[in-house]
């Protein structure tokens, strides 16, 4: 399955998922740096969808990865977004990330936090910017800590 029949198929799938639980819906697709991107509008059930923790949102990318995965699909990984949640939370992430960037500069000690991977990821981008901030992330699976710290001037 080529490039485009991957995004076709992505998209339908997730429409005809959706569809069983009764939201009918058109989905807005892209590839964007080899990610599929699902876009899903507002419905009246957008906290469904998006569930604790955006770990409902998390197991729908899951089951149409999988589905891609097994038809051999040359584009995999996939990004499920309702109604802009995602876009809004990493905007809000990367809000935070400067405050706790400012906070590890002024104090000079290092910030550990439990953050999922993309919020991780969000707030790696953002201290790309500072060249007195490196930020890494360790642990493994759900005890991953993301550490912002202040380099040290030599």
């Amino acid at each position: 399955m080529n490039k485009d029949e991957s995004i076709r198929f992505a998209t339908k799938y997730l429409e005809d998922l959706l569809s069983f639980f009764g939201i009918n819906v058109a989905i807005d697709s892209t590839i964007d740096d080899e990610v599929i991107q699902l876009s899903i509008p507002s419905t009246s059930m957008n906290s469904l969808l998006i569930g604790k923790e955006a770990n409902n949102l998390r197991a729908l990318q899951h089951i149409v990865s999988m589905a891609l995965s097994s038809r051999k699909a040359e584009v995999i990984r996939v990004n499920v977004d309702v109604a802009d949640y995602k876009r809004q939370r990493a905007e809000r992430i990367a809000d935070q990330a400067e405050d706790w960037i400012r906070e590890v500069r002024a104090t000079s000690q290092s910030k550990r936090l439990n953050l999922n991977a993309s919020d991780r990821r969000v707030v790696h981008k953002v201290a790309q910017d500072y060249s007195d901030i490196k930020t890494h992330s360790e642990g493994e699976g759900r005890d991953r800590q993301l550490i912002i710290e202040k380099i040290p001037l030599d």
